[in-house]
């Protein structure tokens, strides 16, 4: 990170949070020892985005297909994430982080969706990193939910569906208060996106790594970030438009 200047820093990272259920198997431990050890990696990601300064993560904690997992450890994953929030809020809080939640909040039980709205409201007034968690999330369901909610408002406003732009419905997704992400990490080998911001994705960089994500550190992290600083980002340019902008 030393090598990287300040202007090469990516103001947005996304990340799929993939490996705990491997780590834990490798040692021969329950999953959801693993799951536990990933919000123990979640915590130092977000100190270490506040220590390099990138302005916006946003963490896949539970997608819309993750339901298909076996009962008992979708209800261990959702009493973790309800006493995760409990536990880290004040913490937040103090590092600056302003906490926000995307996907579809209904599915999730009453008791979650207040400790969510809860911690949400109380990290409203902080700017250092906005931290955006998606649980229940789904990229198609983003976009369908965008374009339902952007004909809608066209209708109201009398105009017609036919002239809603590609801005105009991006306006209307998950994040549409944020820039999109600059670069987009998965951890635990494989190597596609699985549904997660295929909207706002379309020009990140991708950076994929075997290491699991209970073992992704700040100097995992910082690698990941001084590989994207090494890219040229040419957004349907040539690299002779560009030049040695990155």
């Amino acid at each position: 990170m030393s090598e990287v200047g300040a202007d090469k820093i990516p103001t947005h990272v996304a990340i799929v949070m993939d490996g705990n259920g491997r780590w834990a198997q490798a040692r021969h431990l329950p999953r959801t020892v693993g799951h536990r050890k990933g919000v123990e990696a979640a915590r130092a990601i977000i100190k270490a985005c506040v220590k390099f300064e990138i302005k916006h993560l946003t963490l896949f904690a539970f997608s819309s297909e993750n339901w298909r997992r076996p009962s008992g450890e979708v209800s261990a994953l959702m009493e973790l994430f309800l006493s995760a929030l409990k536990r880290e809020i004040k913490a937040l809080v103090e590092q600056g982080v302003r906490l926000q939640f995307i996907g579809e909040r209904e599915a999730l039980n009453e008791k979650l969706q207040q400790e969510m709205a809860r911690a949400e409201e109380q990290s409203a007034g902080q700017s250092r990193l906005y931290l955006n968690i998606a649980v229940n999330y789904g990229g198609r369901w983003d976009i369908a939910q965008a374009a339902q909610l952007a004909v809608k408002d066209a209708i109201e406003r009398g105009e017609p569906v036919e002239s809603l732009t590609p801005e105009q419905l991006a306006g209307f997704t998950a994040l549409a208060d944020q820039p999109d992400p600059d670069l987009f990490i998965r951890t635990g080998g494989e190597q596609r996106i699985s549904n997660f911001l295929l909207w706002q994705l379309a020009y990140a960089e991708l950076y994929f790594t075997d290491t699991l994500w209970p073992d992704f550190g700040e100097a995992e992290l910082g690698q990941a970030v001084a590989d994207f600083s090494r890219r040229q980002r040419r957004f349907g340019m040539t690299s002779e438009q560009v030049g040695g902008r990155v």
